[in-house]
């Protein structure tokens, strides 16, 4: 991992397809450390030059963000409130066991919890702002240096803006047997939240992690969620990370992501979207050392007039790697779905294996799936597949079951939970499963109301 990944991505927007947006906020810099000041000076200026995303860039060409009123957002400030006005069953355990750790950030409040066990053995798992004034020299190896802030237009933004984040850092050779659970809630209207993820596990180490972003569906004046999340898993460790989206439906939600593997490491990465009015997510998987692995399985339900558009990317950068990616969604309502896949093989990637499928079911005959696989390969000796489609409930399987005496909404109810079960079988955690079986029941209720 000593040498630099070349990894080819997406260009950037062009300037003359821009069009010019100010923000009415600045970064505050008065009460940070000199080297995250410089850092977020940095940031500020990578998103000033920067230009806007439009539809005539590839990457943004299915979303449209015009609307975004970007202008009149502030930034939410935050309180020195004690009580924690978070619903409680966001706050319990979603993988099997009691939590070995818990984050809770709500508005810039936050509240911290880590067994002894882990902390003895030099585990951090702390706030993002803690991190930097407690922990600078272990933070400072990863934050920034897998996502550079001139890559993207918001992440650069949430660079240079965020307060509020988590980090986890396992040493080498520990493995955290009890999972890790963070939650960020966030409330208000017209407000503009920036978040940062950052997590850092050592050769050989190992831990489960659940992390979650949400906010109440009962705000109806948009809003902005930036965050970044930037993760480098060791030679020969272990992580599985389930990943939450939950936001109200009068959130913009741009998140960009990025997940480094070492030597003969290994990530299982789980990610559910049930919230959002509009999001844009980069999710990009690197492979950089031989015999690194990583399944990413990915779950979506949009209704009403939600969209939600997943860039995903696969990237290959040495021998004997594997990736298995799944995303599966159903629609409903005006709701529209972009799913736009890569898997990159490097010229000295041989024996690659790399794999991706894309499963979208329409409920409603107004709704939209895009789904757009790809190959990229620049070597010889390598497996790689992919597939993608877009369909409705089989009439026939219907009648089959309404034949026998079964209700017509209890028959699409079984056809949409047997459309899904391929994903609730790759996902190892009863609460995880039990939280995305509640989504489905939910989404399938509010059309019938």
């Amino acid at each position: 991992m000593t040498d630099t990944p070349v990894i080819i991505k997406k260009p950037h927007p062009s300037s003359s397809a821009s069009v010019e947006r100010k923000v009415s906020f600045a970064p505050d810099l008065k009460k940070v450390s000199s080297k995250v000041m410089n850092f977020r000076e940095q940031a500020w200026n990578a998103f000033n030059g920067l230009p806007f995303p439009t539809n005539k860039d590839e990457a943004w060409r299915r979303t449209e963000i015009s609307k975004l009123p970007l202008e009149s957002l502030r930034v939410a400030e935050n309180t020195s409130a004690e009580k924690l006005n978070i619903p409680q069953d966001l706050l319990e355990p979603l993988a099997d066991g009691a939590h070995g750790g818990q984050i809770v950030i709500e508005d810039g409040r936050v509240k911290l919890h880590l067994d002894q066990e882990w902390k003895k053995k030099g585990v951090i798992f702390t706030d993002w702002q803690t991190a930097w004034k407690d922990h600078a020299d272990v933070i400072s190896k990863i934050s920034g240096n897998l996502l550079r802030p001139d890559e993207d237009k918001f992440a650069a933004l949430s660079y240079a803006m965020v307060e509020n984040g988590a980090f986890l850092y396992v040493p080498r050779g520990v493995k955290v047997t009890s999972p890790l659970h963070s939650l960020i809630w966030v409330s208000g209207e017209g407000l503009a939240h920036f978040s940062n993820i950052t997590i850092l596990l050592d050769e050989g180490a190992e831990v489960t992690y659940v992390h979650e972003s949400a906010s109440s569906n009962q705000n109806h004046k948009d809003s902005l969620h930036a965050g970044v999340m930037e993760i480098q898993v060791g030679e020969g460790a272990t992580l599985r990370f389930v990943e939450l989206q939950s936001w109200g439906e009068n959130v913009w939600n741009f998140t960009h992501e990025r997940v480094n593997v070492g030597r003969d490491g290994n990530v299982e990465w789980i990610f559910g979207a049930l919230g959002s009015k509009v999001t844009k997510n980069f999710s990009d998987l690197n492979l950089v050392g031989q015999g690194a692995m990583g399944k990413m399985s990915g779950f979506y339900f949009t209704h009403g007039n939600q969209h939600l558009d997943h860039d995903t990317q696969q990237n290959h950068l040495a021998p004997n790697t594997t990736s298995d990616l799944l995303f599966k969604g159903a629609l409903v309502g005006k709701s529209r779905s972009v799913w736009q896949g890569m898997i990159h093989v490097a010229e000295n990637a041989t024996k690659a294996d790399g794999y991706q499928a894309n499963r979208n079911l329409l409920l409603d005959q107004r709704a939209r799936a895009d789904s757009i696989p790809g190959l990229e390969i620049l070597t010889d000796d390598v497996r790689c597949t992919h597939g993608a489609t877009v369909g409705k409930i089989d009439p026939e399987e219907l009648f089959y079951l309404e034949s026998r005496g079964m209700p017509k909404d209890d028959a699409e109810r079984l056809i949409v939970e047997g459309f899904f079960d391929p994903i609730m079988q790759r996902i190892p955690f009863e609460g995880v499963r039990t939280r995305f079986q509640k989504a489905i029941l939910q989404k399938l209720e509010s059309t019938r109301t």
